[in-house]
């Protein structure tokens, strides 16, 4: 049963689109798929962890609606997010002979939104796309706003497109079943939020993340403002030409420390490259003089207490010396000819973006963090 949905909108004037946020929802997909885009056939995207749990709810509930539906099960992980993989969503569409109007379901985690949605973004030149996020983390950042792409082995989502969805069901519900590590993993994307500018949601969050862990309403309400503070941003800056870049908090440190344990999930998740690169991020704007030391201690001692990693010797195994992941920095795309742009903070709720970071500066603050 669907109860306590949230809407959240984003502002995108005909491309505007509805973020659905409640438990139930996979079961309501087709009615509310079909309201959007009538008489459509589908291709639900996900992989094989997600199959075995969510797949039949969600191929039932488009078949009710009148939604013939194609599977495409694809293997787990971040190494889904290739060339290869992406060949094989694009044959299976096309083999299925979905049109431009039909539409791509993804039905998983950031990976699998982040493929589906490039999928849909090439395939015919652009079909139909909606997200049904089954993480904490694609519910609050990578299901809303756009970005798709994929990972190379030069770097994290490198080649991609912009393709905005025509819906999220963000189905609370499925992440009761959601294993503990990836759901603090997620929560790292949500207290990032508060670090941008949302000084108050940071604190609330600080009193209240036990009730988010927990489930309920505490849960509900922390998903919708975070999409609420996402859709805020992308609604100013679809292209990620200013402010968006903001979103990008703890992301060119956390990007940088994912390729270089070749994206292995089993040393280092997404939302936990992201909580030790806001860590580093605060820790950097201290030491250049931006920022209270207090600030960058209290960041880590709210990622300490709800289990997340915050610093680079919380990775298991051995990593690239400062040279090394500088080099995976420079790869990053929120470089520009060259010079280091980065999100650096003046304090807890008050980041900003600063380009032309000297890298002497990056290299010898990275050094000092490997010595611990």
């Amino acid at each position: 049963m669907t109860e306590n949905i949230e809407t959240v909108k984003v502002a995108l004037g005909e491309r505007g689109y509805d973020i659905l946020i409640g438990s139930g929802l996979l079961d309501r997909a087709g009615a509310e798929i079909a309201a959007r885009l009538p008489r459509v056939r589908a291709a639900i995207v996900t992989d094989e962890n997600l199959a075995a749990r969510h797949l039949d709810r969600m191929a039932a509930s488009l078949e009710a609606a009148g939604i013939k539906a194609t599977p495409v099960v694809l293997p787990p992980g971040e190494k889904t997010k290739s060339f290869a993989a992406l060949q094989d969503v694009v044959d299976h569409v096309l083999e299925a002979r979905l049109e431009r109007g039909d539409v791509v379901v993804a039905l998983g985690g950031g990976v699998i939104g982040d493929l589906s949605g490039f999928a849909a973004g090439i395939v015919r030149r652009g079909m139909n796309f909606v997200q049904a996020p089954t993480s904490l983390l694609a519910q609050v950042d990578s299901s809303v706003g756009g970005k798709t792409g994929i990972n190379t082995a030069r770097g994290k989502n490198l080649v991609g497109v912009f393709m905005q969805p025509k819906l999220v069901l963000a189905d609370t519900g499925v992440l009761d079943t959601l294993p503990k590590r990836e759901f603090r993993a997620g929560y790292a994307e949500v207290a990032k939020y508060g670090l941008i500018d949302r000084p108050g949601f940071f604190a609330w969050l600080e009193k209240n993340w036990r009730d988010v862990f927990a489930g309920g309403p505490a849960r509900t309400h922390a998903i919708a403002e975070s999409c609420r503070a996402k859709a805020d941003v992308v609604a100013r800056d679809e292209f990620e030409t200013g402010d968006r870049a903001l979103l990008n908090l703890g992301h060119t440190f956390g990007h940088a420390l994912e390729a270089a344990t070749a994206y292995d999930g089993a040393r280092l998740v997404h939302g936990e490259g992201v909580a030790i690169g806001m860590a580093l991020a605060h820790r950097f704007s201290a030491r250049m003089n931006l920022a209270s030391p207090d600030d960058a201690a209290r960041v880590e001692a709210h990622l300490k207490a709800v289990g997340l990693p915050w610093r680079i010797s919380d990775i298991p195994g051995d990593m690239p010396d400062a040279d090394g992941l500088l080099a995976y920095i420079a790869q990053d795309k929120k470089v520009s000819r060259g010079a280091l742009t980065f999100i650096l903070t003046h304090g807890v709720g008050k980041s900003f973006i600063a380009k032309d970071v000297p890298a002497s500066e990056v290299l010898s603050f990275l050094k000092e963090q490997l010595r611990g």
